[in-house]
């Protein structure tokens, strides 16, 4: 073949593939947490990344920023989301319960038993019904999508003492989110409340601005808290620590309903992700917790029972200061009952 027609050839694959490319990324999709590539979320975003562009044939490109590199606070965030200048973010609900008061129901505590009841929760109708509020509220900017994990489950850790009933946390300075009701949580067990940045926390710890936390396993290791003096850690498991992942609606409906659609499917993989990391990582997490010096203790029935009846402000304030507080958390319930009555039957079935 002459060169004239081999270069002919070449050139038209070239431009073809430009073109190809340039076809394929048809939208970009920019998403956020503020943590690292440690975290659960980045876990989950990387599942979302690989999933989103190979079921789109490359017409969606996502793009992760981990940390502060597009916003620092769930404010910030979130207004990023409803401005569309980022199209995803992951917020705790402290982050979002500036704008959402409602989604703080999750950390009402000691109201799912599990992982297995709270996976169950988190992939059904409330997760819905919380998504039609938070369109509602923010004026149809602002999508809820998922609802994942990120850390496992709150359990309270501290520098002093072993933690075995309500009345060990008395006096104890414990760091909250800036959050309402965990400081109201708090202060109904009998400690103080202490707001304080995530970023903020190791130091406060080390230096005995505060006393104690409320955290997972894996943020507890991740962080090094052990090092800042944390050793006693009390598995009461009080809440779930839910992941709330917003999206831009207006960039969502924007899409082709076929790439609507992975995107959705996409976000059940990132979800079942973020499900799954948690109990992988703490593993090595406990181990290691053991290994530098600290203490594990599981409370017993009645122990925990002790916790959940100090805990009953908390409910009162979610209740009586929430919009629809007393609704929200009816909902909440039901769904909590429904599944356990679902996998409670799984359960039976799989016994037999």
């Amino acid at each position: 073949m002459p060169k004239t027609r081999i270069g002919s050839l070449l050139l038209a694959a070239v431009i073809c593939g430009a073109a190809g490319m340039a076809a394929a990324q048809d939208h970009t999709l920019r998403a956020t947490a503020n943590s690292n590539t440690d975290d659960e979320d980045y876990d989950g975003l990387v599942v979302f990344k690989k999933y989103v562009e190979n079921a789109s044939n490359g017409r969606i490109a996502v793009e992760i920023f981990m940390g502060t590199q597009l916003c620092a606070t769930g404010e910030e965030c979130l207004q990023g989301v409803a401005d569309g200048s980022i199209d995803i973010y992951m917020a705790t609900s402290g982050g979002a319960a500036g704008l959402f008061p409602y989604i703080q129901v999750l950390d009402l505590p000691y109201l799912m038993n599990d992982d297995r009841i709270a996976e169950h929760v988190l992939s059904g109708d409330f997760v819905r019904y919380l998504r039609d509020r938070a369109l509602e509220d923010s004026g149809d900017t602002i999508r809820l999508m998922t609802v994942g994990n990120t850390g496992g489950w709150r359990s309270y850790a501290n520098t002093r003492h072993r933690v075995q009933t309500p009345a060990d946390l008395a006096g104890l300075k414990l760091r909250t989110v800036p959050a309402d009701l965990p400081q109201v949580l708090t202060t109904g067990l009998g400690a103080a409340p202490t707001p304080i940045p995530w970023p903020e926390l190791f130091t406060s710890l080390q230096t005995g601005v505060v006393e104690g936390t409320a955290n997972g396993i894996t943020d507890i290791m991740n962080m090094k808290f052990t090092d800042a003096g944390l050793k006693y850690l009390t598995l009461d498991q009080h809440s779930y620590m839910g992941a709330f992942w917003w999206m831009s609606n207006e960039r969502f409906l924007s899409l082709p309903e076929d790439l609507r659609q992975v995107v959705v499917d996409g976000f059940h993989d990132l979800q079942q992700a973020t499900f799954a990391s948690p109990k992988r990582k703490e593993i090595a997490a406990y181990e290691a917790f053991v290994q530098a010096g600290g203490d594990l203790y599981v409370p017993t029935a009645e122990e925990k029972e002790a916790f959940r009846t100090a805990a009953a402000p908390a409910f009162d304030w979610f209740t009586a200061n929430v919009p629809d507080g007393a609704e929200v958390l009816s909902r909440f319930e039901a769904a909590i009952a429904e599944a356990e009555a679902e996998v409670g039957a799984a359960r039976a079935a799989d016994l037999n």
